[in-house]
């Protein structure tokens, strides 16, 4: 069993250094399709035994660094989650870039990025777990600038990367404060004292920046300029769901007067990108938000101290949100457009597996049961309720919210792509590898729901008026679009509207496509600031180095030199007057000297 949890993480990061080597798409394939298998295989055997590990990698006396792994039920449930989709990802993507001529770079960087996880998963050391942290990020800009060539997309990539080392200095510094108040490094060694309660907000704003959440939300939607496979990696089961998985497995440290924070971001966060996701002008952009908003739930949980119902949620998310993203790809290039929401459409029987793949998708997402997202969502919203917190208060009622939003712009999505479509006329067939991926998403996202019953995760019992609740949140979603998308229906029979649902936002609907213009402040911060950074560095090297060290000391030498030379030109009689002074002085400090000693 040890083995295997070694595997778990050696597998795909071999295969990944491997593919780094290749060349030849026969064979980056074979590593493509090898390293997440054996992943998936080694975590699927893993839950059977449920193994703990560690080594010493460095020990300073007072505090070790161990590379140790525990993989508990409830982490090897979210490992299979990683594996399969990476794996997914891998078979759409042989199909999604058939033509790409830099394919066997990223299917190795694609593997590389699921080790990392895995790590992060896994790891039973802080520092251990950093490693998986950092390499996630650094893989992470290597896929999202994938299409070099394409504009945005490096921009997108630097900022992804930029914004999230924000964060991680604060994460790394949270870890190390972490470990030596506490004389380890081991999660599973940290105990039930609370920590101190900078390291745990140090670190909670660290997974703030890795997971999107808000203030750190704006490097998400950008990041849709890379493949839409990579799309469905890292806002599914990987980078953006590692900092709330990280939240739950240090809850038992966490002082509980500090979980309101967690509660007030995740609240934020949740109805903040809903709105977003309302207003998005794109495929992927409702998706990029709606990630952002889901996340915000896993977060709620946490700050309920429910680390079950996040974990959940989170292996309902990675099913549903791998599924449309999968899912999207397919529609735009049947649509054959940028994935705009103004022309992207498709008739139901253009494609019937895209049809309905996405459908069971956004259902899933909006919370209809039978299907997980409902269970999921259902799990947090009863540990909201049975917390009896402050925090517990805000989430409960942000949840609310946030169901009724996602149930608008699901059923938006759906409107603008499908109702009365004006796609090609001629049935469309997808790539078998496609295909499939959507197949095995379609069929997860279905059956996840069972997790609830049968699942590692510990979770709050079902409340019937609490599913009545939220069943109605998501009705009510529903009917705000239909409401709108009725009241401008077309005069003329059989065609399509004019106008989008989303015009119930108003105003402010400009606002919330541009994600309130949180981009635009963040460059107009980040440019102020390194405008006052640089007016700093010129001030100091004009008035301190130039004018205060090198031109002052310029002008003490000279100082010293015309008073020395006024000095020799005062002719016999003050020579004398300074010799004879000299002297009286020169006797007095001896004469003084002598009678101490």
């Amino acid at each position: 069993m040890n083995a295997l949890a070694w595997l778990l993480i050696a597998a795909p990061a071999a295969a990944g250094l491997a593919g780094l080597l290749v060349r030849h798409r026969p064979a980056a394939l074979i590593l493509a399709y090898a390293g997440p298998a054996a992943a998936l295989a080694c975590a699927v055997g893993a839950a059977f035994g449920n193994p703990r590990t560690a080594y010493t990698l460095a020990d300073f006396g007072t505090v070790t660094v161990d590379a140790a792994l525990d993989l508990s039920p409830a982490a090897c449930a979210v490992a299979v989650a990683t594996a399969a989709v990476s794996l997914l990802v891998q078979l759409y993507s042989a199909a999604y870039l058939r033509d790409d001529p830099r394919y066997a770079p990223f299917a190795a960087q694609v593997n590389l990025f699921c080790a990392a996880m895995l790590l992060v998963v896994a790891a039973d050391d802080l520092v251990f777990l950093l490693v998986g942290w950092e390499v996630m990020g650094a893989c992470s800009y290597l896929l999202i600038a994938h299409y070099a060539k394409l504009p945005q997309a490096p921009g997108a990539a630097a900022k992804a990367f930029l914004v999230t080392r924000f964060g991680d200095v604060a994460f790394v510094l949270g870890v190390m404060i972490l470990g030596v108040s506490a004389g380890t490094f081991r999660i599973g060694g940290l105990g039930e004292a609370p920590a101190a309660g900078a390291a745990v907000l140090l670190i909670l704003f660290g997974c703030i920046g890795k997971s999107a959440q808000f203030p750190l939300q704006v490097w998400l939607p950008p990041a849709m300029a890379g493949p839409t496979p990579v799309s469905a990696l890292i806002h599914a089961a990987t980078m953006v769901a590692a900092g709330a998985y990280v939240l739950t497995r240090l809850l038992p440290v966490w002082p509980p007067r500090l979980l309101l924070v967690v509660a007030v971001t995740a609240a934020v966060t949740m109805v903040g990108a809903g709105l977003c996701a309302l207003a998005a002008r794109d495929v992927k952009g409702v998706l990029a938000w709606s990630t952002v908003s889901q996340v915000g739930f896993m977060f709620a949980a946490v700050a309920v101290a429910a680390p079950g119902a996040a974990l959940f949620h989170l292996v309902s998310h990675a099913a549903f949100k791998g599924l449309l993203f999968l899912t999207a790809g397919v529609v735009i290039a049947l649509a054959g457009t940028d994935g705009s929401l103004a022309g992207t459409r498709l008739r139901p029987g253009d494609s019937r597996l895209a049809f309905w793949a996405m459908t069971i998708g956004l259902a899933a997402m909006a919370g209809l049961p039978p299907l997980g997202g409902f269970y999921s969502k259902e799990a947090v919203l009863s540990a909201a309720y049975e917390a009896g917190t402050p925090a517990g208060v805000v989430v409960f009622w942000a949840g609310v919210g946030a169901s009724i939003l996602t149930a608008a712009y699901a059923a938006r999505l759906w409107l603008l792509v499908f109702w009365r479509g004006r796609g090609p006329a001629a049935r469309s067939a997808v790539p078998r590898a496609e295909s499939f991926s959507l197949w095995a998403l379609t069929i997860a996202t279905m059956g996840v729901g069972a997790v609830y019953y049968f699942g590692p995760f510990s979770l709050p019992a079902l409340h019937l008026d609490l599913m009545a609740l939220l069943l109605l949140a998501t009705l009510g979603g529903f009917a705000v679009i239909a409401d709108s998308w009725w009241r401008d229906r077309p005069r003329r029979t059989g065609a399509a509207p004019d106008r989008d649902p989303a015009r119930v936002l108003g105003r402010a609907r400009d606002a919330f496509a541009e994600g309130l213009y949180g981009e635009r402040l963040a460059a107009k911060a980040t440019r102020g600031a390194a405008a006052a950074a640089s007016a700093a560095a010129t001030a100091l090297d004009v008035r301190l180095v130039d004018r205060g060290a090198i031109e002052g000391s310029a002008r003490a030498t000279l100082a010293a030199a015309e008073g020395t030379a006024a000095g020799h030109r005062g002719g016999l009689v003050r020579y004398l007057r300074l010799s004879a002074a000299g002297t009286l002085v020169v006797a007095v400090v001896a004469i003084g000297v002598s009678l101490w000693s």
